[in-house]
């Protein structure tokens, strides 16, 4: 092996000696690295093996290497080197330091202290939270008192991207939500001739339950998510901490406009729905049940009490408002990692999709006697 050297004596003890000479480098190992590992790992596991590396006459990283790996990562018991390379393998040794595994005894309190974590983490999100919202509320006084502070362009901007951007996807999912409902309702009333009927389970369904939750369902996915990652990006690239430094409310400019606009939007959204899930049921009903587009709309007011529109748009008001919060809440907890970013912009969209869910099962209990009957 030209420019290296690995020679192996027998000791009088039986023991060996391990000779090497020459350049090892990575230019000089290069092309017989394989080679060399092999040679060298038949004798790196000998304890009693004197390595003599006085003869070697340049020494990098590679071939230091290269024997480190033959020698099982640790320097071996009898080792004659010279100081500048003694100092190369004693490096390696610091850097390649592997711990070994610590296995922790299992605690027979294991399920408490989880509970435990687990409670205390949900405490203090929820301190964030209603922190998050009374930061809101004092922003409603400041502007109260000075309403030439108002943020206009940061809210028009989130309506446009909240709003206005939503209605295409909304009008999709509302039509084919409506032709699914009324479909599958023509099937059974047809049983019971009671086919008029499907006008009543339409709109109470769709003006009074599904077009509120899917609208919010829809945006906390959509418009949602996008907050929560426009401030994670935010805190991410410290823009956040530069409004901070310049004396820039981060609430009023971040975090006051996003709610604001979807407290606006969603109800309008709503509406925009409604209609259109309307429609494609009423298109469904006339084609599976024979019901005409005017006695469609004649039955319906009467049928569904104005209240059942008052009670959806509220919901919508109440769905938005939380859906910023929510998404607001989860983006101004995002540390400075894409981990967090996108752990906490998945918990965001959970989480207001859970909390629309509560919040209807509230307005339910609340509205269980308005707007049934006419």
């Amino acid at each position: 092996m030209s420019g290296v050297s690995v020679r192996i004596k027998q000791r009088d003890d039986g023991g060996r000696n391990v000779v090497l000479a020459g350049r090892w480098t990575l230019a000089a190992t290069a092309t017989q690295a394989d080679a060399l590992a092999r040679r060298l790992a038949e004798h790196g596991k000998e304890g009693d093996a004197t390595w003599d590396c006085l003869g070697i006459d340049a020494l990098d990283s590679a071939g230091a290497m290269l024997l480190w790996r033959a020698w099982g990562r640790t320097l071996p018991n009898l080792l004659l080197a010279r100081p500048e390379h003694l100092r190369i393998f004693e490096r390696i040794a610091q850097s390649d330091h592997e711990p070994a595994a610590v296995v922790a005894p299992r605690s027979p309190f294991e399920l408490a202290i989880f509970i435990g974590q687990a409670a205390i983490g949900f405490w203090h999100h929820i301190q964030d939270f209603v922190a998050l919202l009374g930061q809101v509320l004092l922003d409603v006084v400041h502007l109260a008192r000075r309403p030439n502070e108002l943020p206009k362009r940061e809210i028009s901007a989130n309506l446009y991207k909240s709003g206005v951007l939503a209605m295409p996807v909304t009008a999709l999912v509302g039509f084919l939500i409506g032709v699914v409902l009324s479909y599958l309702s023509a099937l059974q009333l047809k049983q019971f001739g009671a086919d008029v009927f499907i006008i009543n389970i339409l709109g109470m369904g769709i003006i009074r339950e599904l077009g509120p939750v899917l609208v919010a369902v829809l945006v906390a996915g959509r418009s949602g998510s996008a907050m929560t990652a426009q401030l994670g990006v935010m805190r991410v690239t410290e823009e956040i901490d530069a409004l901070a430094t310049m004396g820039v409310s981060r609430s009023l400019r971040l975090v006051f406009p996003k709610v604001v606009a979807l407290a606006v939007a969603m109800p309008l959204l709503v509406l925009w729905t409604t209609a259109i899930a309307l429609i494609g049921g009423m298109v469904s009903a006339q084609i599976s049940l024979d019901i005409s587009y005017g006695f469609f709309f004649h039955t319906l007011p009467k049928a569904v009490p104005a209240a059942n529109l008052w009670i959806g748009l509220t919901k919508g008001v109440v769905f938005g408002f939380v859906v910023a919060l929510v998404a607001c809440h989860f983006g101004l907890r995002v540390r400075p990692n894409t981990e967090s970013l996108s752990s906490n912009t998945t918990s965001s969209v959970v989480t207001a999709i859970t909390m629309v869910i509560l919040v209807d099962a509230v307005f339910a209990i609340a509205t269980r006697n308005f707007g049934l009957h006419g």
